[in-house]
């Protein structure tokens, strides 16, 4: 009685609540094929991303609401301590407020997608309050759905680790023993065995959660026809494939955002240096809410000319990245969503509303692009500051206020090598070395990443610059579990191997076992269990220091560490990299090859009992051919499944595909979707 009480009493909240609804679900149609994968269809756009915000709620919701929280100031109720930082930051970097400013930015055909989707979003929250994770969620306004977004980018751009440093009165930060990044690559037609364009889309994102990628494909009769991944929350595909092109994201790692130190007044801390004035900070003081504490927590936050400001125990620091500044980023993506050929694709690009992330591209006409696309500041490159240092926050001279024009950054389009690639590495990396872009035609001060990665290495290795590439070499390359032959780490590891065994009796066939490694990351692998318990020892404990060579006698404490470990976890040191690394799925594990910066990486967190289990990887992977005519031919594969319910049978019924690298096919062809169809039903 209780349960339909709270369930009545919801419904009436959120009937009081909505504005009157403008879609009629029963016109739009979800089709889920033999792998739950939803294709939606609907007559206008509108309306499929209703559809699509319907479906993915069915999957996922609960990822979804994550992604609304800060926006809602409710990540601390619903999440405890943890989600205060996520609430005090929305409010820091102003999300709110920059997206009531810069609304009338947004074009018209895409705040009715907007609309369409919250509409769905809430209809769905309306229909399953017994799912909700806090009752104040919803309903769901555009203006804070926007916001969200800005949000995200904001994060994503990297201002969780400089508030980081600010709070932990830190500056540099030493580099990870690897990138988790995302393989994309372009070839053209005149490149391939068959005739074809190819594409590959294969983000390394978390396994699950908001970041985790979803598959699905949107069609309408307004020209929306595209299949492929987005992140929860996303109203349309945000890397994939519609009827004339493609293009897969990958994160870079260019120098977006600046710290400043402000100088403050000795007679009024509140007031800080400008060109020779005395300025007040702006001060507001919010209310966190936090779940378990009975009453609110105030904070004050802080802002200065330069952009979102801190207060530590040495100052205060503001942080200054356009990321924040924007609102179109969704605007835009669903502009390349609808794009018909490379002309309009690029001119979605000159939008510069997109703040960050490399940008792969093909398409039937075979062209292949590739832009390190970033809204990059215009610095004053007469001064002599340290732009990758923290700037001091007292003139005008460190304060940026444009941004580069698409024109100056880093790209190419159609190479005579016939290909581009990028794995997170250098953009003057992309191709055949005579082809390359040269670092010195780009200003130092803006940091363009200029260092090759194990995987971008390898790629090299292994794609044939002096003849045409087959479809199946093309796939080979994607799913490779080869290091270099030299590798890239920041740590040196290769210097594990220069121990002698006989000096060492009791470390003998672990010393022995990682010399005759063959560098490869398979499940079955003996030097691979090794070298993965190697990496995450070192990566502990080189934490905060520059990189080097491994010394000897940090070489013997990971080789004693890593017997230890197996000693004590397994009892045996005689283990494959599948005794220790598994592939997790609700009550079932799989042996799991791969480890960070192979081709077909994988990342781990503590399991049980010494075993580590994948927390990030392939996510999903996509095969793009492009013919001259006809639709593009597309293989798809997302390591669970398409929906993260636990007791859905396509929670996950493609983890063994993943493990045997095998694809599923996917199209765009309206008729063959309703043909396969698993199932045809109204989001309602």
């Amino acid at each position: 009685m209780k349960q339909l009480f709270v369930l009545l009493f919801t419904s009436l909240l959120f009937k009081s609540s909505f504005s009157q609804n403008l879609i009629n679900p029963g016109k739009i149609e979800i089709v889920r094929d033999s792998f739950g994968v939803p294709h939606i269809f609907a007559k206008t756009d509108a309306e499929v991303a209703y559809g699509l915000a319907w479906a993915q709620a069915e999957d996922d919701f609960k990822s979804m609401q994550e992604v609304i929280l800060p926006a809602k100031n409710l990540m601390a109720r619903v999440q405890g301590k943890k989600g205060a930082a996520g609430d005090y930051a929305f409010a820091l970097f102003r999300c709110r407020e920059i997206t009531e400013e810069k609304w009338n930015t947004l074009t018209p055909a895409f705040l009715k997608l907007i609309d369409g989707y919250v509409q769905g979003i809430n209809d769905y929250a309306r229909k399953h309050p017994e799912e909700l994770l806090h009752k104040k969620i919803f309903p769901l306004t555009a203006k804070e759905y926007i916001s969200s977004s800005v949000f995200a980018l904001t994060i994503f751009n990297g201002a969780d680790q400089a508030l980081m440093r600010i709070f932990n009165n830190s500056e540099w930060e030493a580099p990870e023993l690897n990138k988790k990044g995302s393989n994309a690559s372009a070839i053209s037609s005149s490149k391939t065995t068959n005739g074809e364009a190819f594409l590959l889309i294969n983000a390394h994102q978390p396994n699950t959660g908001p970041q985790s990628f979803y598959e699905a494909h949107i069609c309408s009769e307004e020209g929306l026809n595209v299949t492929g991944g987005l992140l929860a929350g996303g109203p349309c595909i945000l890397h994939g494939v519609n009827e004339h092109l493609g293009w897969a994201h990958t994160v870079n790692f260019c120098d977006r955002m600046d710290e400043y130190q402000l100088e403050m007044n000795p007679a009024n801390p509140l007031q800080y240096k400008f060109d020779g004035g005395w300025i007040d900070l702006e001060v507001k003081t919010i209310k966190l809410k936090i779940k378990g504490i009975p009453i609110n927590v105030k904070r004050k936050i802080y802002w200065s000319k330069y952009g979102a400001t801190m207060k530590n125990e040495q100052g205060f620091f503001s942080i200054r990245l356009g990321a924040n500044m924007k609102i179109g980023v969704l605007d835009q993506w669903y502009q390349m969503n609808k794009a018909r050929n490379f002309t309009e694709f690029n001119a979605a690009l000159k939008r510069q509303e997109l703040s960050m992330f490399n940008i792969m591209y093909a398409d039937k006409y075979d062209t292949i692009f590739y832009i390190n696309n970033a809204l990059m500041p215009v610095r004053d490159i007469t001064t002599k500051y340290n732009w990758k240092r923290t700037l001091p926050g007292n003139t005008s001279k460190t304060l940026w206020t444009q941004f580069r024009t698409e024109k100056e950054l880093p790209q190419y389009i159609n190479p005579k090598s016939g290909f581009l690639f990028n794995t997170n590495h250098s953009s003057f990396l992309a191709t055949a070395a005579e082809d390359n872009l040269k670092p010195s035609a780009f200003p130092k001060v803006d940091g363009w990443e200029e260092y090759h990665l194990n995987r971008s290495v390898r790629f090299l290795e292994l794609f044939p610059q002096k003849e045409k590439l087959s479809y199946e070499k093309f796939k080979q390359i994607k799913f490779d579990m080869q290091l270099p032959e030299k590798m890239q780490y920041p740590y040196k590891l290769d210097s594990m191997s220069l121990l002698n065994e006989n000096d060492y009796p009791a470390l003998a066939s672990l010393i022995i076992t990682f010399k005759n490694w063959d560098k490869r990351g398979d499940a079955d692998s003996k030097g691979a269990a090794v070298f993965l318990l190697t990496y995450e020892y070192l990566k502990k404990r080189l934490n905060g220091q520059s990189a080097r060579q491994i010394t000897k006698q940090e070489a013997i404490e990971t080789y004693e560490h890593v017997q230890n470990y197996m000693q004590n976890n397994f009892g045996t040191t005689d283990l494959k990299l599948g005794d220790i690394q598994k592939l997790v799925r609700g009550g079932k594990d799989w042996p799991l090859g791969g480890f960070p910066d192979l081709l077909s990486p994988q990342w781990t967190e503590p399991y049980y009992n010494g075993r580590l289990k994948s927390v990030g990887g392939d996510g999903l992977i996509m095969f793009v051919r492009f013919a001259k005519n006809g639709l593009p031919k597309i293989e798809t594969l997302n390591m669970y499944g398409a929906s993260a319910r636990p007791g859905n049978k396509h929670y996950d019924d493609q983890v063994e595909m993943y493990l045997n690298q095998k694809t599923k096919n996917m199209t765009l062809d309206k008729a063959t979707v309703y043909k396969n169809a698993e199932r045809i039903y109204h989001p309602q």
